[in-house]
């Protein structure tokens, strides 16, 4: 399994439209969903800040993400764009590999 960790801070005032995106049935998750190397996202709101998230996305392996990419670049990009008008900081806190599958 390999899984993608981001770390979000998010506008104050777009909270519902972030967790709306970014959320496990959200627009990212059915962009995704479209190859079965995809697991699926997590997303975790911190408790002791409420504009503060982090996602964790699902993949087979590094290899099946990077495939699938290319295949998705343009919504890829407009779905990134949006992203960015809702946090004042996005962060890529790693990418972790373990022998654990799901399923």
């Amino acid at each position: 399994m390999y899984r993608i960790v981001w770390e979000y801070e998010v506008k104050s005032d777009r909270i519902a439209a972030f967790v709306e995106l970014y959320g496990p049935t959200g627009a990212w998750s059915s962009l995704f969903s479209g190859t079965p190397a995809y697991r699926g996202t997590e997303l975790y709101a911190d408790t002791a800040r409420p504009n503060h998230f982090v996602t964790l996305d699902r993949w087979t392996s590094a290899a099946a993400l990077d495939a699938y990419l290319p295949t998705v670049q343009s919504d890829y990009a407009r779905l990134d764009a949006r992203g960015a008008t809702l946090t004042v900081r996005e962060r890529r806190l790693g990418a972790f590999e373990s022998e654990e599958t799901d399923g």
